[in-house]
């Protein structure tokens, strides 16, 4: 008998009735564990079965969080050794998480599913090296040259591809190495999950290259007309803050424009199915579904707006909004900026003056050999800046005179200069005596040649030109380029937005976009972001400049800056903590 049991062949299963029938969820890997049950994310159904397809060689699968994305892949996996084994390859971002997942997730899985637990030989098996009966499955780390090349696979899992080093070692990157191990397969299956970070990201480029593009389709419960979700029909009060859009939101049909609450979601998602976009002719071999977290079944339309209104103001808050919610890449308008963007953000105050909600003012110099270029820049709550003056002086006289200079904001009212920022990379010395002599006013600063962990550090210098007790401010230049970068996605004169004067001059703005965000790779493989000149004809004094006048503001604690209360309400309501504060939708 059990010889006959040996020889019979397995059941003709597609994978989401595998999972279905065999898998069961570890307390160690889900909030609920007991049965896997697939009518509970009807929308993976199509996802995992398309692993069932002959013709099928690699699968894309660009979704949200909160969608069960990973288990999808892993029930794939569970499917392939019960089903169809063959050599194996998953690989993760690093070797610590490829470890981390293979003790919490794939080991509980094969040894709970009734139909794996005497397939895995666990005495046989390590971490990183898990043995079947007639197959394994090796584990690795993206950035792992050598155990990515090292074997033949039939199956190659990549999970969360674009946290991958865009380089492994001095090789190829980890794509291209691990597909290579599949070369001599002609079953070979390709699957990539991740969210989405850039449009250059490894996802986001297998979701434009695939040859059918699919997206989940859900039927309207008034009109019953199909339609994608999409964030543009979630809705809230126009002036609810996040807890008020988190209890009054709901979602408005495309069409019909009916109001769908959370309660009709579950149905929505049974009768849902997925439509592809065919780009090819024939069959198709690389298809790619993409799925937001609108979809999910753990979130409301509330949760949705909440985490909207609660990352808007923010531009590293909003990317991760639109990446790990919206399944969208961010356009990353920071890596190369153009003149004509800096131009847009031009507001009608004129050049010398500044809005009245500007509360700290600073200033940020850039020595040359013979002459100092500057910008002054004004602050407000919210990190929202706007530009007050700048140009080149040829003399530290006159470089006086631009620090303790009056300027006005648009009801007449004098500020000065509360920080200057000196860069101290030329004419050393002399900076270092200037700022002696204007202890009150100016600092100098140098830019480190390394990352630092924070925005700046402080070193205090004993140089007898300039006197004892002289802080010097050591800056990370990427970090604040960055900054000013991120703040430009923003429409001029939004809350936290990095503005200019309406007369501003084209110089200014083709200084500031003198240079572009690129990756760098040192001798041992790893991979930074750094920022350098677009020409080594591009003048970027100015973009300096405002790299002094971000640190000023860090200096300053300017991010803590608060609204101030109206007028009639400053006796009768009491201070609220809430600098972040709520604003209209800037979107």
């Amino acid at each position: 008998m059990n010889a006959l049991a040996t020889l019979k062949p397995p059941e003709r299963l597609t994978v989401s009735e595998w999972a279905d029938k065999y898998r069961i969820l570890s307390e160690l890997d889900s909030a609920a564990p007991g049965h896997w049950r697939t009518s509970k994310t009807p929308y993976l159904r199509g996802v995992m079965d398309a692993f069932n397809r002959d013709y099928v060689h690699d699968i894309t699968f660009c979704a949200g969080t909160q969608l069960g994305k990973t288990s999808a892949e892993q029930n794939m996996i569970g499917y392939a050794v019960a089903q169809d084994p063959g050599p194996m390859l998953v690989v993760y971002p690093s070797e610590k998480l490829a470890k981390f997942t293979s003790e919490k997730r794939l080991q509980p899985l094969f040894k709970l599913s009734p139909s794996l637990k005497n397939e895995f030989l666990e005495r046989e098996s390590k971490d990183l090296e898990l043995t079947f009966r007639g197959m394994y499955i090796a584990l690795v780390g993206a950035n792992s040259a050598s155990d990515l090349s090292s074997r033949p696979a039939r199956y190659v899992f990549f999970d969360e591809i674009d946290k991958f080093p865009r380089w492994t070692g001095a090789e190829a990157g980890p794509l291209e190495l691990a597909a290579e191990r599949t070369k001599t397969f002609y079953n070979k299956k390709i699957v990539k999950v991740s969210t989405p970070t850039l449009k250059t990201g490894n996802i986001w480029q297998g979701w434009l290259h695939a040859d059918i593009q699919y997206r989940y389709f859900v039927p309207c419960p008034h009109c019953g007309t199909m339609q994608v979700l999409e964030f543009g029909q979630v809705k809230w009060p126009h002036d609810a803050d996040e807890a008020e859009a988190r209890a009054a939101a709901n979602y408005e049909c495309k069409y019909c424009h009916g109001v769908i609450d959370d309660r009709q979601k579950p149905a929505m998602l049974r009768a849902g199915e997925w439509r592809g976009e065919r780009k090819v002719k024939g069959r198709a071999h690389k298809i790619a579904f993409h799925l937001n977290s609108i979809y999910s079944p753990w979130l409301s339309f509330g949760d949705v707006a909440a985490k909207f209104l609660a990352s808007k103001d923010e531009p590293s808050l909003l990317m991760n909004f639109i990446n790990s919610w919206l399944a969208e890449p961010w356009e990353d308008k920071s890596s190369k900026l153009k003149s004509d963007v800096v131009m847009s953000k031009a507001l009608p105050y004129d050049r010398g003056r500044m809005p009245a909600a500007a509360q700290l003012v600073t200033c940020g110099i850039d020595v040359q050999l013979d002459h100092f270029w500057f910008s002054v820049r004004a602050w407000g709550p919210h990190l929202t800046s706007w530009l007050v003056d700048y140009g080149r002086v040829e003399t530290w006289a006159d470089l006086e005179t631009v620090i303790n200079r009056n300027y006005a904001d648009e009801n007449g009212e004098i500020r000065n200069v509360n920080l200057a920022c000196i860069d101290s990379g030329y004419n050393t010395d002399d900076v270092y005596a200037f700022c002696a002599a204007h202890m009150d006013v100016a600092v100098p600063t140098k830019g480190s040649s390394t990352t630092l962990k924070s925005r700046y550090s402080v070193t205090v210098l004993d140089k007898q030109q300039a006197g004892f007790g002289l802080r010097l401010y050591i800056m990370d230049p990427n970090q604040m380029k960055n900054f000013i970068a991120s703040r430009m996605t923003i429409d001029a004169g939004a809350r936290g937005s990095w503005n200019v004067c309406r007369d501003v001059e084209r110089e200014y703005a083709d200084q500031i976009c003198a240079e572009q965000r690129v990756e760098k790779k040192d001798k041992k493989g790893h991979v930074s972001t750094v920022w350098e000149k677009i020409s080594s004809h591009a003048a970027n004094h100015l973009l300096d400049c405002e790299t002094n006048n971000t640190l000023a503001a860090e200096i300053l604690g300017v991010r803590y800056l608060m609204d101030p209360e109206p007028p009639d309400r400053r006796e009768e309501e009491p201070e609220k903590d809430d600098w972040l504060g709520v604003d209209d939708n800037w979107l």
